[in-house]
């Protein structure tokens, strides 16, 4: 049985280490506030990106040649997986992982070639110590990513499609739901879907009513500089919605930790109030029995 010093020591182990997780929880909570203002700043911005994409899109005359466009049979598949620099954030990581590894053996068995781009420590180290070859990894920037990372990202991938060594880029990563609930979204970024250039037909007609504008340059031009845009948006999209989902998960896990801790604690003290009782109650027997042994 552990001595009242014994669990004194555990005792005060245990409250520096909730000092910590406490600390950790409110820093995740700062951080979590700021990455959501980052999200909403940036929804405006990518709608009025797609907006303008299918507008252009719609006055072009073609879409053929347009490389980001192109369909071709699915031979070889990117995965590109966004984890985060540090660990400590429940199973925040750990679920992108899962799903990207379920996705791979997917492709696998339909004899598809998976390459892999990741962002992130946590990602990387564990597909290297599995053995995989990286096409490309990126960290440093999983708690606050800028757009030039997003382009830096984007740079590759739409080079890995244009030079055709795949042709499919998927991306998964955590979709930020709330603080308690980050949900894993398998996403397609190239070839960019056919659908989001598509309106219906009332949108047409709306759009008519409006008049038409007059394009300099071509469209077909203009489009093929939006599209390598809207890649870096959405790549940049998803890292903020990762960089938040980070933070509401390490806030979560941390302030689990620390209820966990005070749980501990109020058992350890239970232990020793009765850890010190017994000893003051086998004080006084002995106290006894010496006097016993005395008088007799």
């Amino acid at each position: 049985m552990a001595t009242v010093q014994d669990l004194k020591r555990r005792i005060r182990s245990i409250r520096n280490t909730r000092k910590i997780t406490k600390a950790m929880e409110l820093v995740a909570s700062a951080r979590l506030r700021r990455a959501q203002a980052r999200i909403e700043a940036m929804r405006p911005y990518a709608d009025r990106m797609m907006e303008l994409m299918v507008g252009t899109a719609r006055a072009s005359t073609s879409l053929q040649g347009l490389t980001l466009l192109e369909r071709r049979d699915v031979q070889s598949v990117a995965i590109v997986a966004l984890t985060g620099d540090r660990g400590l954030a429940g199973a925040f990581n750990a679920q992108v992982l899962r799903h990207a590894f379920a996705l791979e053996r997917q492709l696998r068995a339909e004899g598809v070639t998976v390459h892999w781009l990741v962002a992130g420590k946590k990602g990387r180290s564990s597909l290297t110590f599995r053995g995989y070859d990286l096409e490309a990894s990126w960290t440093g920037f999983s708690d606050q990513p800028a757009y030039a990372d997003a382009q830096t990202m984007a740079h590759r991938a739409a080079e890995l499609y244009e030079n055709g060594e795949v042709d499919r880029v998927v991306l998964v990563y955590n979709q930020f739901v709330s603080a308690l609930v980050q949900r894993v979204v398998e996403q397609d970024v190239l070839p960019i879907p056919e659908q989001l250039l598509e309106r219906r037909e009332e949108e047409r007609e709306q759009a008519a009513l409006l008049g038409d504008f007059i394009y300099e340059p071509e469209p077909e031009e203009i489009l093929q500089r939006l599209l390598p845009v809207y890649v870096e948006t959405e790549l940049y999209r998803a890292l903020l919605e990762s960089a938040a989902s980070e933070q509401g998960a390490r806030m979560t896990a941390m302030r689990n930790a620390s209820g966990n801790a005070g749980d501990l604690i109020s058992s350890l003290t239970l232990d020793m109030n009765r850890a010190r009782q017994a000893e003051i109650t086998q004080e006084i027997l002995e106290v006894v029995a010496g006097a016993d042994a005395l008088t007799a």
